[in-house]
Order: C-alpha cells, then sequence, then structure tokens
C-alpha cells in the first residue's frame, strides 16, 4: 500500500518583536499566522479497526497540534528570553497578558522549527511529520520539511 500525505490547517493570532532587528518588526507587533501541518503514512487496512483507511483521524491531528502549538501560542506574545524585551515580558505578565519566552528569535523560520518539534514528539510511532507550513502574513511563510532535516 503506498504512503499517503495529510494536511490539516489552524490559524492562530500571536504577537512577537525582534530584538536587534533593524526593520518594523523590532517593534512589538502581531500576524494572523495559518499553519499547515503535514504528516505521512500509511492508511490502517484492518477492516476491523474504526480508523480504517485513515492515515491518522483528523480530529487527533488536531488535538495533537492544538495542544501544543494554537492553544498554547493564540493570543500570546513571543519574545525571547535573552533579550531586554523581558523587562516589557514581565510587565505583560504582572498585568495578567499570556507571554512565552523562548530561547531563540520568534521568527517564522524558528517557530516553525520549534512548532516542528513539539508536533513529532506527539505523533504516533507510525505517523511521520513531512513538513510544516507557517504563514505569517498573505504573502509570507516559512516552511519545515522532514527531508531537509
Amino acid at each position: 500500500m503506498p504512503k499517503i500525505r495529510i494536511t490539516k490547517q489552524f490559524t492562530f493570532e500571536t504577537g512577537h518583536a525582534l530584538y536587534g532587528y533593524d526593520g518594523k518588526c523590532k517593534n512589538v507587533h502581531g500576524h494572523s499566522y495559518k499553519l499547515a501541518v503535514t504528516v505521512i503514512g500509511y492508511p490502517n487496512s484492518n477492516p476491523d479497526n474504526v480508523k480504517y483507511g485513515m492515515v491518522i483521524d483528523f480530529g487527533d491531528l488536531k488535538k495533537i497540534v492544538k495542544e501544543e502549538v494554537v492553544d498554547q501560542f493564540d493570543h500570546a506574545t513571543v519574545f525571547n528570553q535573552n533579550t531586554p524585551h523581558i523587562d516589557l515580558a514581565k510587565e505583560l505578565k504582572d498585568r495578567g497578558h499570556h507571554v512565552i519566552l523562548v530561547d531563540y528569535q520568534p521568527t517564522s523560520e524558528n517557530m516553525v522549527i520549534d512548532f516542528a518539534q513539539r508536533i513529532s514528539s506527539r505523533l504516533p510511532q507510525e505517523i511521520e511529520l513531512y513538513s510544516l507550513r507557517l504563514q505569517e502574513t498573505e504573502s509570507s511563510y516559512a516552511e519545515w520539511h522532514a527531508s531537509d532535516n
């Protein structure tokens, strides 16, 4: 039986700032992110299994991505923990805002690497993460492909 790729798309709103950047993105701002998650595997071939014909139940994939990415990053502000934005992050947290401190510059490129690690660790053993596409704006996105890593 051939391997099949399936994709599920997600959306979430996240703010960030790029410390040290020489353009507008050094300022705190946000994006309406679109995340496409593609996994690959063999469809279940057991006609007695409730998941017969599925690589993975879309609902199961949704649960993983929501728990690992969407629920954590939606309406959060992401800062690099090693920048002067830490003072702003502390003030926002003290005022009840959802702030995430990461050990990387929160660019789309680095976020998609982080998301790949989070999602991969939760997939069933027989399912592989094939690719991620994190769209930051209508015309800009970062992609992660397992074959490149």
